[in-house]
């Protein structure tokens, strides 16, 4: 039961950073939140709720995602 809220927050702040990556004009804004979402997977897999290779796969991923993000 713990674990589930914490689940649940980081598909809904991976989920929000891709779309607001998708339609962000400003690459600055993407690159801050990119730093908050970076965190809150970090934690989860510190605290054993998804393994350490998911989230460092899911860090890889929105951050190559910002990164070709135009602007």
């Amino acid at each position: 039961m713990r674990n589930r809220s914490t689940k649940t927050q980081v598909k809904n702040i991976v989920k929000d950073m891709r779309t607001a990556a998708g339609n962000s004009e400003n690459r600055e804004s993407s690159l801050k939140n990119l730093d908050s979402v970076k965190s809150v997977i970090d934690k989860a897999a510190k605290k054993g709720v998804i393994h350490k290779r998911t989230a460092s796969r899911k860090i890889s991923r929105l951050s190559k995602l910002v990164n070709n993000t135009k602007s």
